[in-house]
């Protein structure tokens, strides 16, 4: 038995090493699009749309606001995307499992960079494609990898913040490119040698990933991905089993010390002014987000008269300070970790579980694992926060919807030994 748990031990940390490479080398690449404009506009992409016109003192200008807007499109499109599908992205992994939506986000991520790799300035219309197909495949490798979390139960936030973190700082994958074609590596083979790493991503997903979900809590002796001899892992009607009968547990415990309340439709949530002001915060926030990040490179086109170093120097400066995702999330994951289960005084009221117990009535629904997702500096993945509100509290009918979030919990768990309140997250 020591030797299977040294084995399960050695699969879990590199199922955890290389999720954290896919994250911070593959899943958010599309948010350096800086770096990758600028080597774009030195390739000539769109370069027809620049004109000449006449300036003050009748001199002749160059003006490339016609190429620039094209970029800005391209980018555009990709962020809606890369959003918009994000909801039916959850409901494939929740009906298919593991397997099924990496092998498509696989596909998506390959084809994308296949688009790039054979693009030219002559058929910059591949970008429109290429770039969405990078983003959608992109934050499916996220939305499979934060399962991962669930196999190191004690450090669970840590992970899902540290992959969230990752995912801001793959942004850096364009600058690592920029840096190769400013040293004389092409486009096209920066990009094919992205279509050849999709066998790491097969890889991975048939040996270190298991082919459904990986449950929470997690059963003894779990095993995943495939194996030689017979499986131990438990089947799936008994890891239901177990989490279902935990769920009424944790139900009994709410409705032992809580005052019965009347659950709320779904109509209640989308209308409630918590939803709402969510809603319009994280729509504000994403907005600045894409704005700043989809017209960085004319900005400095304009503030530097157009002077190729010092754009390029800044483009850089910027591309640097997004790798700091990687080193900032994890601290929300370790605050989570260390006071999730931490006992209150006497007499202390957490503010967040009173903000659940008014806006979740029976929801029944641990909130804790909503709000490691939502705040592990990661702004793409707060995207779906507001969506994931108001169906979680529809009850037992969304139980297997939870990956809208990024996120797989099944049976919706606590251990008795909890107050109700517990459920959600402790006073800090």
């Amino acid at each position: 038995m020591s030797g299977l748990g040294n084995g399960l031990t050695v699969k879990r940390c590199l199922t955890f090493a290389t999720g954290l490479v896919e994250c911070l080398c593959f899943a958010g690449a599309v948010f350096g699009w800086a770096s990758l404009v600028f080597v774009l506009k030195t390739e000539g992409y769109f370069s027809s749309l620049c004109v000449n016109t006449t300036g003050v003192n009748a001199t002749q200008v160059l003006d490339c606001s016609g190429q620039d807007e094209q970029f800005s499109l391209v980018f555009t499109i990709a962020s809606f995307m890369n959003n918009f599908l994000t909801l039916p992205n959850g409901f494939l992994f929740d009906r298919f499992g593991t397997t099924v939506t990496r092998l498509l986000g696989t596909c998506l991520y390959t084809l994308g960079s296949l688009m790039l790799a054979l693009s030219t300035a002559a058929f910059s219309n591949l970008l429109f494609p290429a770039i969405s197909l990078l983003a959608v495949g992109g934050i499916l490798f996220l939305m499979t990898n934060m399962q991962v979390g669930n196999l190191f139960g004690a450090r669970r936030s840590t992970i899902i913040t540290l992959y969230n973190g990752a995912f801001d700082s793959s942004s850096a994958i364009f600058l690592v490119i920029k840096l190769l074609h400013e040293a004389g590596v092409s486009l096209r083979a920066s990009f094919l040698f992205l279509c050849a790493c999709s066998v790491l991503h097969l890889l991975r997903t048939f040996f270190l990933l298991p082919r459904k979900h990986i449950p929470y809590p997690l059963p003894d002796e779990y095993t995943y991905g495939i194996t030689c001899g017979k499986s131990n892992t438990p089947s799936l009607k008994q890891t239901k089993d177990n989490g279902n009968a935990q769920k009424t547990r944790g139900k009994m415990l709410l409705n032992t010390d809580d005052p019965v309340n009347q659950e709320k439709s779904f109509r209640e949530c989308l209308m409630s002014r918590l939803f709402v002001l969510h809603l319009l915060w994280l729509s504000v926030m994403q907005l600045r987000h894409y704005l700043f990040i989809g017209t960085l490179n004319p900005m400095l086109q304009r503030l530097t008269e157009g002077e190729p170093s010092l754009v390029s120097r800044y483009i850089n400066a910027f591309a640097i300070t997004q790798l700091c995702g990687v080193l900032c999330a994890p601290w929300n994951g370790l605050i989570f970790d260390r006071h999730k289960g931490k006992p209150r005084a006497a007499g202390a009221q957490p503010l967040l579980p009173l903000w659940r117990q008014r806006s979740f009535p029976q929801c029944g629904f641990p909130i804790l694992p909503l709000w490691e997702t939502v705040w592990s500096g990661n702004g793409s993945v707060c995207s779906v926060f507001c969506a994931a509100i108001s169906i979680l509290c529809l009850g037992e009918w969304t139980s297997g919807w939870r990956s809208f979030i990024c996120e797989r919990r099944s049976g919706a768990a606590q251990p008795a030994r909890l107050h109700p309140s517990s459920l959600c997250v402790p006073a800090l």
